[in-house]
């Protein structure tokens, strides 16, 4: 974990070492909720391994609205960040190691990333990247038929395809897990008829 997010931020060795003090490792089994949803978050992780999803609840149904994977920081932003009721439920989708940093120190490390103005163009960049996936995906429900939301998904991001329950990911498509079905028969009928 370290190695990678040194290798993406660039901190002098002092901050480094008060950065890698301030986590917590933990071991967390599948199915563990994290965060729910109207509750105010006052942690983030980083996914060390595993598969962690991102869900809300639309009139007693689950909504998945994005997955998290191995070398990925998430949190509420809005409710880390300002205190207001987390909009969507974290949940482990398989067993997963986490590191976990509580909202005050990340407060006290995010403050020094401020004052040293590559390290916050560095912080930026990485939260605009997270922040252009979900514009991605909003927009994809907007012009993409569901075929088409299978199909890059499965170009963009084949380890969701080949990882994470067919349900959550027809969830996440916008779809019954029966319309995916009939999406994958189609998708591999069309390549059959190609050979």
């Amino acid at each position: 974990m370290f190695e990678h997010i040194q290798n993406r931020f660039l901190f002098p060795k002092g901050k480094w070492r008060k950065f890698l003090s301030c986590f917590e490792r933990m071991e967390v089994p599948a199915k563990t909720l994290l965060l729910k949803e109207n509750e105010v978050s006052d942690s983030a992780y980083y996914i060390e391994k595993g598969v962690v999803r991102a869900w809300y609840n639309n009139d007693g149904k689950d909504v998945t609205f994005q997955f998290f994977m191995e070398n990925t920081m998430f949190s509420s932003l809005e409710s880390f960040r300002k205190g207001l009721p987390s909009m969507v439920s974290f949940e482990t989708i398989e067993a997963c190691t986490l590191w976990k940093i509580r909202k005050t120190d990340a407060d006290a490390v995010l403050a020094e990333v401020y004052e040293d103005p590559e390290l916050r163009t560095q912080f930026m960049d990485s939260l605009f990247e997270r922040i252009f996936d979900y514009m991605k995906h909003f927009f994809s429900f907007i012009k993409d038929t569901p075929k088409q939301r299978y199909l890059s998904l499965a170009k963009e991001r084949p380890e969701i395809i080949r990882r994470i329950p067919q349900h959550y990911i027809a969830s996440y498509l916008g779809i019954t897990t029966v319309h995916l079905s009939r999406i994958k028969s189609a998708i591999l009928k069309e390549d059959a008829l190609k050979k």
